[in-house]
């Protein structure tokens, strides 16, 4: 706990208006993952060949795969102080990993999918 405690600084530290993507992970089958140079993201299928539409998800009435759920975007300061090695960062099962503030209050719902794509 001392140690992830000790990290919070950094993380605090991210950028709030411009950030970096540093990790793009594709998952195309449960338990996979895929480390891209270059993704492409589509408004209808998320990141182009990851499994999320192939998910059910607990989210939805009938069990279908949620479409506000199709990119998940994290931290790569969490994930970094988390992980300790970046060959573990893959493992969190998100697919971008931003050195950004994703907080609420710097990016609302809605708003991180948009500055990705700037």
């Amino acid at each position: 706990m001392p140690e992830l405690e000790a990290g919070l600084d950094d993380i605090r530290c991210a950028p709030k208006d411009e950030g970096v993507l540093e990790l793009i992970v594709r998952r195309p089958a449960v338990n996979d993952r895929e480390i891209l140079e270059e993704a492409e993201l589509h408004l209808i299928e998320g990141l182009v060949g990851d499994s999320w539409k192939r998910r059910r998800s607990t989210s939805t009435p009938d069990g279908s795969p949620n479409p506000l759920m199709q990119l998940n975007i994290m931290n790569s300061r969490v994930t970094a102080l988390v992980a300790q090695d970046k060959d573990r960062w893959q493992l969190a099962g998100d697919q971008l990993y931003l050195d950004m503030d994703l907080s609420e209050e710097n990016t609302p719902a809605g708003t991180a999918c948009l500055w990705v794509l700037q």
